[in-house]
């Protein structure tokens, strides 16, 4: 359910060889009408995004049980050496 001040979880989700490739392109957050505030730190190159509510932090990594490869806050790109933040 959609409540004020919930913090959910953006995704921008590609197919690969492998599978669903899950990552994280932003937040979005309920406001008092119900409506949404969406802050992308990333484009999708396809135009589509997907949003879920947030999940839990556990171990410095935080779980979405979106599925696909990558399940974790920030993708692919989370996993990489040298990425940016």
């Amino acid at each position: 359910m959609l409540t004020a001040g919930k913090r959910l979880a953006v995704f921008s989700i590609r197919e690969g060889k492998g599978g669903s490739i899950w990552v994280r392109a932003g937040s979005a957050f309920v406001n008092k009408d119900g409506s949404l505030n969406v802050l992308l730190d990333v484009l999708p190159l396809d135009g589509k995004l997907h949003v879920r509510e947030a999940g839990e932090k556990r171990d410095g990594m935080q779980t979405t049980g979106g599925g696909g490869r990558y399940g974790v806050e920030g993708g692919m790109d989370a996993m990489a050496a040298g990425g940016h933040s």
